[in-house]
């Protein structure tokens, strides 16, 4: 691996000031120099240094607003596009990355932060701060150790393991990498010895953001979900799907977290039970000039549409009653496509005659926020409302919070219904399964109907609960970088990945009535198995002799 000297040069350590990490932005940038010997001082009794270390160790947490080349990671699934004209997402979503040039590329940032994580494991005993204290900060150091080796595995399968070791700048890097399997056993073994040394929920407002039991938990879970799934477990071996479906349990068992009552505030909401980790950011109005509809103009700020939805991601959600949009006893009509839709679809979508700061979306041809200019704007007829606060009769934008969530209840519930469907198909999974998808779409705001599973079918095999919670997954977790590795996972991307995008064109004919026509918008590319993983940098490899490329690439 490639250590690059500015990333990990320990005499640049990356000083957080704040006093709660709840309320402040991370710095991405060093802002002040720390010697060693100053950070990891035995006469500090308040460990004042050593904790801006520990907290610095949070800006390697994944994020994921806007972070690939100002598109959001579902650009480059059968979701969405982006509306740029030109953008880094394109060669992800058209297979043209590369080895040397490689799109979402976690390998330097990920083995710094592991970097980061041994060099303050190896020095912070000298500090003499309650044994409490620091037993809190080397457990946050080795989660975030452990979850950046995720980061890794995901996205090139397995990778090498460090260990604790601290490498130096002129250490000469002959380490082969590890196999998928043992990278996924030091993770969960990460797991299993930290998630007693944590803070418990709840924890106090201004501990909100820090890394609590329940996010190990949750990392856990999601680990071994991946590793039991056909990609990496084309046996299907039952057994792995059972240790998936006991972890996603854990978490659900801690009796603390819970779905927020509204869908929309989930995201907004700094301190919510619904949240089990989040990156946090200072306040801002980022979002919202990033996503709102073009033609959303004030005094001050420009809206600028970045991110278009797919016409396939739309038609997936379905009416009021739960029922598919192609199910004739769903109430859907061509003619008035988003009427009496899963609330979730408007808390997602900003579609032709959504309400957004006091006027309807105009999306249709020559539209306020379609007009066909040589301005960027949407390719498929949508944007993305999805983590934008209730904007619809404000007058322009406000600062919120914008936290990017990295595990959510929601996703527990959803992992382990998953997991115990895949584990066995018997009447006692089946049921589970089942109360994992009734939770959310009642809390969708979903009718319950006459048999009360809110649009569920009732009495499905082990396949078709198979295909309802995969439907379920893509709508509730939607933008958040959960559909781009799922179908990784799956290993169905040759099927799902290799479409032609679809897109809606509204033309208005009269002040009340439009018609509706669907369009091809760009092609999406998945070449398999090659693109199941990505290409190791070129860079490293140079670095790392006894690192082989992943196949294909």
């Amino acid at each position: 691996m490639l250590l690059r000297k500015n990333y990990i040069s320990w005499l640049l350590i990356c000083a957080i000031s704040a006093a709660h990490l709840s309320c402040q932005k991370f710095e991405t940038e060093p802002v002040d120099a720390r010697t060693e010997e100053l950070i990891y001082d035995e006469n500090d009794i308040n460990g004042f240094f050593a904790e801006q270390a520990v907290t610095n160790l949070y800006t390697f947490l994944p994020k994921g607003f806007n972070r690939v080349d100002g598109a959001y990671l579902d650009a480059a699934t059968d979701d969405g596009v982006s509306s740029q004209l030109t953008s880094d997402i394109y060669l992800l979503s058209k297979g043209l990355q590369s080895a040397t040039h490689p799109v979402d590329e976690r390998f330097a940032e990920s083995y710094t932060a592991i970097y980061r994580v041994n060099q303050f494991l190896s020095k912070i005993d000298v500090v003499p701060v309650a044994a409490q204290t620091k037993q809190n900060w080397k457990a946050e150091a080795r989660f975030i150790r452990a979850i950046s080796y995720f980061e890794l595995v995901k996205r090139y399968g397995g990778v090498p393991l460090l260990g604790d070791a601290v490498l130096r700048l002129e250490d000469k890097i002959r380490t082969p990498k590890n196999s998928y399997e043992e990278c996924i056993q030091y993770i969960v073994s990460e797991c299993d010895a930290i998630s007693g040394l944590l803070l418990k929920e709840p924890v106090s407002a201004v501990q909100v953001g820090r890394i609590t039991q329940g996010a190990t938990l949750a990392l856990k879970a999601r680990t071994l979900l991946y590793a039991a799934s056909p990609l990496n477990n084309p046996s299907g071996d039952p057994a792995k799907w059972r240790a998936a479906a006991d972890a996603a349990k854990a978490v659900i068992d801690l009796n603390y977290y819970a779905l927020n009552s509204s869908f929309t505030n989930a995201f907004i909401t700094r301190n919510d039970k619904e949240v089990i980790l989040a990156f946090q950011e200072a306040r801002n109005l980022t979002l919202e000039t990033a996503q709102s509809p073009v033609g959303y103009v004030s005094n001050v700020y420009t809206s600028n549409g970045s991110i278009s939805p797919s016409q396939e991601l739309v038609d997936a959600f379905p009416t009021i009653t739960g029922k598919a949009i192609a199910d004739t006893s769903s109430g859907y009509r061509a003619n008035n496509p988003y009427a009496n839709r899963d609330p979730r679809f408007g808390a997602t979508i900003f579609y032709n005659g959504a309400q957004w700061l006091g006027r309807a979306v105009e999306t249709f041809e020559g539209g306020a926020d379609k007009p066909n200019t040589s301005l960027p704007q949407t390719k498929t007829g949508y944007y993305l409302r999805k983590f934008l606060p209730d904007l619809s009769a404000a007058s322009d934008y406000a600062t919120a919070d914008h936290n990017f969530i990295i595990f959510r209840y929601a996703e527990t519930l959803l992992n382990y219904a998953e997991a115990i469907n895949e584990s066995g198909n018997d009447a006692a999974n089946q049921k589970l399964a089942y109360e994992q998808l009734v939770k959310l779409r009642k809390r969708a705001g979903i009718t319950a109907g006459t048999d009360g599973l809110f649009g569920v079918k009732a009495n499905m095999t082990q396949a078709e609960l198979r295909s309802a919670i995969r439907l379920e997954r893509r709508i509730e977790l939607a933008f958040e970088e959960h559909r781009f590795w799922d179908v990784r996972r799956w290993n169905t991307g040759n099927v799902d990945f290799n479409k032609t995008i679809q897109g809606i064109r509204i033309t208005k004919v009269a002040p009340t009535e439009f018609t509706y026509q669907k369009v091809n918008v760009e092609p999406l590319v998945f070449i398999a198995p090659k693109m199941n993983v990505y290409p190791f940098p070129f860079a490293e490899l140079q670095a790392n002799g006894a690192l082989q490329q992943n196949p294909g690439w």
